[in-house]
Parts: C-alpha cells; structure tokens; sequence
C-alpha cells in the first residue's frame, strides 16, 4: 500500500496501534501530537514494535485549536480521526469533554473534506450507540441506533462521542459526501500496551491483577486493540465500506468469567485474584468513591448489551478475538511494563478442607 495518513492523536492507545498497522502495511503515517515534545518518545514505541519509523511524521495539532488542520491533512491520502479526549476521572464541567470532543471532529472532518482526501475514518464507540435506553431492552444494538442523551445512564463520556460523531456525519452529509465516511464504534478496547501507559480500558484489568477483593457482578463489552486497529485499516480502502458504522466488540462476558480467565492464563497470580462475589450496593458504592471505576460500573451493572457486528466481522474478515484474549494481552503487558504488583514468592499455601 501507499500514500499518507494523518492518523489525529497518535501517542493514544487505539491511535498508536492504528499507526502501527499502517505502517507495518507500508503506508507513510503523518501522526498529530497536541504536545511536539513527545513525538521522539512516540517514534520510539512504534520502532520498539518493529515499525519502519523513516515512513513516520508528525504534526502539532489540539482539538481545541484551528491552527494547522489544513496543512495536517493536505498530501494526504486518508485521514483517521481517532483523537478524542477521554479520562478515568469525568470532569466536574462536562463541557471540558464535550466541546473539545465535537470541536475536534469539525476540524478534523472540515480539513479532509477541504482538502479532497479519498476516505476519512473515524473511532467513535458504542457509547455513541447504547446508552440512554431502557434498562430492560434486550435486542441487539445495530448501526441503526444511536444513545438517547436524555437517558438516565448517560455520562459525559457517552455524550462526548455521540455527539461527535453527530457532527461528523452532519459534515460529510452537507459536502455530499457521505459514502466517503466510515465509524468504527467499538466496546471497551483492551489488548497489548505500547508503552507503559495504562490508559483507561487497561484500568479494569490492572485493578483484578493488583487484587481488587471482590468480583463485581457484570457484563461486559470488550474488542481487542488489534482487531480495532486492523478494521480501521480495513475500512480505509474497501470499496463498500464507505457511508457505514460498524460495531465493534466481542460476546459480552461476565466479569467472573474474565477473572476465571486471568486465573487460568496467569496462575501465578491466581492467589491475588478475587474469588468472591461482591453485591451489587457494594459495587455502586464503590464507584461512588472511586472515579476509575465508575464508568465500568455504569455500562455493565444490570445491564446486558448485545451488537451486531457481523457487518464487521465481515470487514475484517474473521472473528473478532474473544474478550479472554484481550484481557490476557492486557495483563501481560501490565506485567512486562511493571504496572501491576509481582505475586509475593512466600505465599502461604492454600487452606484445604
């Protein structure tokens, strides 16, 4: 393959596994930073991934700021606007996410319009899709729906990405130009870290393996960074996939299957691991108290969410990897990179009887 890409906001998680994918496919990666500063320390991470880094660029540009937008996106081919502000911690203000979220895409979808790129791409989320409904809804979620942001269980978060990529679509349709636009809206994205950055999804995981006491009771929607990563390459150039969403996630799995999961993949850590229930008061307590965990516990306490991702699936052309491998990939990389506590090598033995 060739040509350029801006890929927005290249030093996150989900935009760095994105560079590293074209780049492995032998695409030049024009990559934006909101700090220049770190563009040394992100070329580095994707070299460490055995990236070609001489087809690697970068340009300095803030969802909050017109300067450079236009020149970012001009000679390029592509643009993959993955860039959107995110936090374990949802601000007092919830403007502080929102604007920046919708400014952000206007800019980035005005520049590839204006300058005549072929296809622009897109990470939303299913947040973007699920909440806001009724509780007791049970059919699968399609590329048809959209969150209610009148719904109770919307937060800042979900608000910030349907309303961004409202904006986006409104952009693309008003240039007549919609078939030259794709939305991949993935779940909760796990998978390998590329640098020692836990981010936000990699929270869930690294709270399990540093010995979070109880087991939350929930379900919950995961997608592999790698399949993410792949699916936005896919949707770049595929003739048919323009004017499309695409859901993105694995089954949904119960928090204790994927703590079973971690047990089996890392036995080491078996001990640490909670093995207990907790009741659900307990669990809406704590992400009262906790600000990390409060978003988990909002998509996945009560509530059971099933996506149509086979148009998808179709696009990738396979499976998505199951919610087992991904976190597995999370944990090891949380080991490798020192974010979670090594198991004690005097552990007492279990207790039998």
């Amino acid at each position: 393959m060739s040509g350029r890409v801006l890929v927005t906001g290249i030093s996150g998680f989900i935009a760095s596994h994105v560079a590293l994918a074209l780049l492995y496919a032998g695409y030049t990666v024009r990559g934006s930073l909101r700090d220049p500063s770190r563009a040394g320390a992100v070329a580095a991470m994707l070299a460490r991934a055995g990236a070609d880094t001489g087809r690697l660029e970068f340009v300095s540009l803030d969802l909050s700021d017109d300067a450079g937008w236009h020149e970012a996106a001009r000679g390029c081919r592509f643009v993959q606007h993955v860039a959107s502000p995110i936090s374990t911690r949802l601000p007092r203000d919830r403007n502080e996410m929102i604007v920046p979220a919708v400014e952000g895409a206007r800019r980035a979808i005005t520049a590839a319009l204006d300058t005549q790129v072929e296809r622009i791409v897109m990470t939303s989320s299913v947040s973007a899709v699920a909440f806001g409904h009724p509780a007791e809804r049970t059919e699968p979620y399609s590329d048809a729906d959209w969150s209610i942001l009148t719904g109770g269980d919307i937060d800042t978060y979900s608000e910030s990405k349907t309303r961004a990529e409202l904006e986006a679509w409104s952009l693309v349709e008003a240039a007549g130009r919609r078939h030259d636009f794709v939305a991949i809206n993935p779940s909760i994205v796990l998978g390998p870290l590329l640098n020692d950055d836990t981010g936000v999804s990699a929270v869930v995981i690294q709270q399990l393996m540093n010995g979070l006491p109880l087991i939350p009771r929930m379900t919950l929607n995961f997608v592999d960074v790698r399949d993410i990563a792949a699916l936005q390459v896919a949707a770049m150039t595929h003739p048919r996939a323009g004017g499309h969403r695409y859901l993105a996630s694995a089954p949904p799995v119960g928090t204790r299957d994927l703590v079973e999961g971690l047990r089996s993949a890392f036995p080491d850590y078996s001990r640490r691991l909670p093995r207990l229930d907790a009741p659900d008061w307990a669990v809406r307590l704590y992400a009262m108290v906790n600000a990390d965990a409060r978003g988990a516990v909002m998509a996945g306490l009560g509530r059971i969410r099933v996506f149509e991702t086979g148009p998808a699936q179709a696009l990738l052309g396979r499976p998505f990897m199951t919610a087992r491998v991904a976190a597995a990939a999370t944990a090891q990389s949380l080991i490798d990179y020192g974010l979670v506590r090594r198991p004690s090598s005097r552990a007492a033995p279990e207790k039998r009887g």
